[in-house]
Formats: structure tokens, sequence, C-alpha cells
């Protein structure tokens, strides 16, 4: 295992064993846990707490990996052409880009080959 020993116990928070860490922490104590190193001969007891909390959207983070995105492909790359188009990449004459999903780009390895999208404003405006 680690250099810090194994996990003997692990304890939510309120159990035997977590009040004083509870004390502490309060309600962003999730759970204690005690560790034992048999070659050094130490233990420690170590917390799990929250430290951010925010809401989330589970929907628009579906959303967000399923819009579509445009890669750049060279002409003589034929062999990942055919896997973005396998993918459903669709060839968009006009922009010169492969359009793909941000999933599926991901799951390709092709973040780097994304084109950027231009600013619809002239420069100086919607700012």
């Amino acid at each position: 295992m680690s250099s810090k020993g194994n996990i003997s116990r692990k304890l939510a928070a309120g159990k035997p064993g977590t009040k004083g860490m509870v004390k502490t922490y309060g309600e962003d104590l999730l759970c204690v846990r005690y560790r034992y190193d048999a070659e050094k001969k130490v233990k420690y007891k170590t917390v799990e707490i929250i430290v951010d909390k925010g809401l989330w959207d589970p929907a628009a983070n579906e959303a967000k990996a399923n819009r579509q995105v445009g890669i750049r492909i060279g002409y003589n790359e034929v062999e990942l052409r055919l896997k973005v188009k396998a993918a459903g990449g669709i060839w968009k004459r006009e922009k010169k880009v492969w359009e793909l999903s941000l999933r599926d780009v991901k799951a390709l390895g092709l973040m780097d080959r994304i084109k950027p999208i231009p600013c619809p404003f002239p420069k100086g405006r919607g700012n």
C-alpha cells in the first residue's frame, strides 16, 4: 500500500470514534479513517471533509458533452477520417471541419484538433 499504511476502519460522521472530529468540522465532515503503518509503528487518523459546495445540473453537463464541435483532419489522414466518420462525424464543407460531439472527440483523443469558433461580434462589441 502507500507509505501511510493500510486503512483499518472507515467511520461515517457521527459514529463512535468520530465525535471529536464532528466538533471540529461540523456537518462538513463526511468520514474518519484510521490507518496503521506496521512497518513504522505509526497510526494515522484522517478525515474526509467537504471543502466546496455548489449547485450541479447533470442535464447541463450532458448537453455540453453532446454539443457539436468542429475538428481539423488533414486531407491525407484517411484512417483518422474513417474513425471520425464511424463515430458519427459529418464533414462540413463550408467550415472545412468535421463536426462531432464533444464526447466523441474526447473518446477519440482529438481535443487538440478542435477548431475554435470565431466570435460572431466585431471587435469592441458584445463585451
